[in-house]
Parts: structure tokens; sequence; C-alpha cells
């Protein structure tokens, strides 16, 4: 897999399934939801995992703070759109800083 997508593309699928095991995680109540808490633990392992592959090739600073970048990126805007998360200014911003970040370490 590692060769078909490379080391980015791996990252990227990485940061979204981050996405998918945070939103399982808050809609887990808890842990108190099976289906949830399930796709919490699948979804947290298999991001790890390709996080780990992309590392391979990948400095380790870029790639967490890439990962974690597009993970929290999917994270609010989804929690908006969701679960009717407040939004503001100061979010806004602080959302388009974080995918400043991502396109400089992309670009670095």
């Amino acid at each position: 897999m590692s060769a078909f997508l490379g080391p980015w593309g791996l990252l990227v699928l990485a940061g979204l399934l981050e996405i998918v095991w945070a939103l399982a995680l808050k809609a887990s109540d808890g842990f108190t939801r099976p289906w949830p808490t399930a796709i919490t633990a699948i979804g947290a392992l298999a991001s790890f995992f390709l996080l780990a592959q992309a590392l391979r090739d990948l400095p380790a600073g870029t790639g967490y703070a890439v990962w974690t970048g597009i993970g929290a990126l999917g994270v609010a805007i989804l929690g908006v759109i969701w679960f009717g998360e407040a939004v503001n200014a100061l979010k806004i911003a602080g959302v388009l800083l974080i995918v400043a970040g991502i396109a400089a370490l992309k670009l670095a």
C-alpha cells in the first residue's frame, strides 16, 4: 500500500481516520454505546498503523503535525456540522492557521 499511495497519501488517509475515530469517540458517550466504541477502536488502530507507515519516509515532526492538523481541522468542522458545536471568528481563525501550517509543512 505504501508504494501505491506514497508517504503523503498514507499520512492523509491516517489523518482522515483520525477524524473518524475522534468523532466516534464523541458519539460513544464515554464508551457506553457499542458501535461508536468499536469504530473508535478500529479507526484509532488503523490511523496509528498508517501514520507509522508514513513515518518510515517522512520526518516525525512533520508527519505528526500534519496528522494531528488534519484531525483537528476535520473534527472542528464536523463538530460544528454534526454536533452543533459553537463557531466564532476565533475558531475560524484557528482552523485557517492549521490549514496554513499543514501547507507550510508540505512545502518545506
